[in-house]
């Protein structure tokens, strides 16, 4: 390491340094970043403001002085009239409309289209040049017009106003125009046009009403004669005098009915159930099983003749098993015994057989019974119901005939009544306040449309301010680049001064493109002097690189400077350093410390020269020597991926402590790609405000996939005035000013202050 670069070992924390201004995601860091894009946008919100501030002067002394005249009337509530119009329009609804509702409605009225167009021919508006505010009103033309009749009445609703007065049943009426006389004159016709036809409509609605009611009487007639005339049919077809007769005698025989189909019901599933339980039992078996009754609450014991039949079964069984063991089975006794037993057997059987036809006899019969029994109650209830709807209909005919008759009657009455109320309908609207002319016109508070005007624009200017910071893909601030890259910020090199020409006058080449030498204390060199400090620590393991490469994504980026600039202040220490321009279809390092560019890369890698005759001494410093790029080779991309590359570097490395590489734009050509993989440290270039994220994340990755070894990043020409930056060479202890041998000092360079912030000299 360099005594110079121990020097600047407190501005390394790490081995892989970054000027990282990002911070932990807060509610004050989206503000502070707020305030910088307003920093740096505070033109537009400057011009925002003096446009806004110029158009509310403008309005404040241009607005045309306006007269506004103002009346007043009292909506009251409902009349008897406006009752008996609700009551009758809605029958059975009824009741009024809220009051707050109904004043509204008569607002909305006041606005009308059919209101505006009336009162704006009575008052001929179209050809008035007050009420059309201009000198050149349209003459001859006619309300009839619809376009003209469209533009009356939209002028009309534009200058007037009604509102409600809060808690009252006032409704206020402003009209604004040029003239005092005219803006009275359209509210006094317009008050006077709005009573004028609520009178109209109402007497016009209750005639209306009437009418209709009239008409509704006769068909109501109608209706009454014939309810009346069904209901009396019905009586006579019931023979009952009224709805109120009483039926008990059908109601008792349905009811013995109900019973005797119980009882029926029940005969049928004993019967049932006795028949199908003989017809599925072992016949042995039908002497304890028969004892089914037959009638509810009747205990039917088995036939005496069956059991009489299987008690002389059973004692033949006896003798003849008697017989059979004493004397055999061919005994004559014997013989008799077992002819008595199967003559028993078939009486048993035949005795059974008996009983189950009997029992099936007994089924069929219930069954029958049931269904009769059945038969004769649906009938009997059919009859009931029939009975029952004709009286229900009774019913209903004799209450639509007293409702029809009601409602005759009361409209009948209400009739009678309607063409008074009609004629002595109270008027609902009176005049609390005609409008005066006004004395003089109304003023509209300036310093109110200038503060208004200003915070309107202040509001787009800061709208516009964003919008624009969104369009801008240019790249500014550290820490979005390396959100962007995910690569540590290795300098921030700032915008370079322009010399004066008396300056350029008294200087050589190297000192006229290579500023680190007469700006040794300028924020400039300083910034090479950290990045020197962040790559030579940038190896792990404490070894040094030997090969340091500059490449950028596209084309005037700033690759050459500072690879001209390092490889300067990296040769003011003790250490070697060569600087090869491998850009070998755009040549430049030769003409930046002008020197011969015959001789070079180029030369060297086509076997017509060697280093050591190629390279070239910088004699402003001794320890530089630079090899220059060559005539420009017809393929470039084969010569430098050659195994002549791979020695020439290895040779180098040898002969010298550093070698620094300027290689060609990594997006443009795939040279840089190829000279990154045989580099130390690869550092991406890129200038600020110019290059584009999409650009630089292409470049990033081409070189990430390429296996080269990417160290970080170098932000070239920032402006240290913009936002992004501001303070950021302003901590104290060191002055930034030069004085060269010509007596010029260094302009805008940053001088620390007693009270520790920075300034311009």
């Amino acid at each position: 390491m360099t005594p110079d670069a121990s020097q600047d070992a407190t501005a390394v924390g790490a081995p892989r340094p970054t000027f990282s201004f990002s911070a932990p995601e807060s509610t004050d860091t989206t503000l502070s970043e707020a305030l910088v894009v307003l920093r740096k946008r505070r033109w537009v919100l400057i011009v925002a403001i003096i446009l806004g501030v110029l158009g509310g002067l403008y309005r404040g002394f241009t607005e045309p002085r306006l007269y506004v005249a103002t009346g007043r009337i009292q909506v009251h509530s409902s009349s008897s009239a406006s009752e008996y119009k609700m009551n009758v329009a809605t029958a059975a609804m009824g009741g009024d409309e809220d009051s707050q509702t109904k004043l509204q409605s008569e607002v909305s009225i006041l606005q009308s289209d059919s209101l505006m167009a009336s009162l704006a021919r009575e008052l001929n508006l179209v050809n008035n040049p007050d009420f059309l505010e201009t000198r050149d009103p349209i003459q001859h033309k006619s309300m009839d017009d619809l376009a003209v009749r469209e533009g009356v009445i939209k002028t009309l609703k534009g200058n007037l106003t009604v509102a409600l007065v809060p808690k009252t049943d006032i409704i206020k009426i402003s009209y604004s125009s040029l003239n005092a006389k005219l803006s009275a004159d359209i509210v006094n016709k317009l008050i006077a046009d709005y009573i004028q036809r609520s009178y109209e409509s109402r007497f016009a609605s209750t005639q209306r009403v009437s009418q209709w009611l009239s008409g509704q009487l006769d068909d109501l007639k109608q209706k009454v004669e014939t309810s009346q005339q069904r209901m009396l049919d019905l009586q006579r077809k019931l023979g009952v005098l009224g709805v109120d007769s009483s039926h008990d005698e059908i109601a008792a025989a349905i009811e013995d009915l109900q019973k005797a189909a119980g009882v029926a019901r029940l005969q049928r599933i004993v019967s049932e159930a006795r028949y199908r339980l003989l017809a599925g039992m072992d016949p042995d078996a039908m002497e304890g099983s028969i004892d089914i009754p037959m009638n509810p609450g009747i205990n039917n014991l088995p036939p005496p003749a069956l059991t009489s039949l299987r008690q002389s079964l059973a004692t033949a069984k006896s003798n003849y098993a008697m017989l059979e063991g004493t004397l055999g089975v061919n005994h004559p006794q014997a013989l008799a015994s077992r002819a008595q037993i199967d003559e028993l057997s078939k009486e048993v059987t035949a005795e059974q057989n008996r009983l189950l036809e009997q029992a099936k006899q007994n089924f069929e019969l219930a069954k029958s019974n049931q269904t009769q029994t059945e038969s004769v109650l649906e009938a009997q209830k059919t009859a009931a119901y029939k009975m029952r709807d004709d009286l229900v209909e009774y019913t209903l005919r004799q209450r639509e005939f007293e409702s029809d008759r009601t409602l005759y009657e009361g409209l009948l009455q209400r009739l009678r009544s309607a063409g008074v109320e009609a004629g002595l309908e109270s008027m609902e609207v009176d005049i609390v306040d005609q409008a005066i002319p006004p004395a003089r016109p109304t003023m509209r508070s300036k310093s109110f449309d200038l503060l208004l005007a200003s915070l309107v624009a202040l509001i787009i200017g800061v709208l516009l301010a964003f919008l624009l910071e969104n369009l801008d893909t240019g790249l500014r601030s550290i820490a979005e680049i390396e959100a962007i890259t995910e690569l540590p910020s290795l300098a921030i090199i700032p915008r370079s001064r322009r010399s004066t020409a008396e300056q350029l006058a008294g200087m050589t080449t190297v000192e006229r493109n290579i500023n680190v030498l007469t700006q040794p204390k300028s924020q400039f060199t300083e910034s090479f002097r950290s990045l020197r400090t962040a790559l030579l620590l940038s190896m792990s393991e404490g070894r040094e690189p030997k090969y340091i490469l500059f490449t950028s994504a596209t084309p005037s980026e700033g690759k050459t400077t500072a690879a001209t600039n390092l490889a300067t202040v990296m040769a003011q220490g003790d250490a070697r350093v060569l600087l090869i321009d491998a850009d070998l279809r755009r040549p430049n390092v030769h003409h930046r410390f002008g020197l011969a560019g015959k001789l070079g890369l180029s030369t060297i890698l086509s076997g017509s020269s060697t280093l050591e005759n190629s390279v070239q001494n910088v004699p402003e410093v001794p320890n530089l020597d630079v090899l220059a790029s060559g005539p420009v080779p017809p393929f470039p991309t084969e010569m430098l991926s050659s195994e002549s590359m791979s020695q020439l570097l290895a040779k180098a490395g040898q002969m010298y402590g550093y070698v620094i590489i300027d290689s060609p734009p990594i997006l443009s050509v795939t040279d840089g790609v190829l000279l990154a993989r045989q580099s130390d440290i690869t550092v991406l270039v890129i200038r600020h405000g110019k290059s584009s994220k999409p650009v630089v994340r292409r470049a990033r990755d081409l070189l990430v996939r390429s296996g080269a070894p990417l160290s970080g990043i170098v932000l070239n020409a920032v402006d240290l005035n913009s936002p992004e930056y501001y303070g950021y060479y302003g901590y104290s202890g060191y002055s930034y000013t030069s004085v060269d041998s010509s007596g010029w000092e260094s302009k805008g360079a940053p001088t620390e202050h007693r009270n520790g912030k920075k300034g311009n000299r």
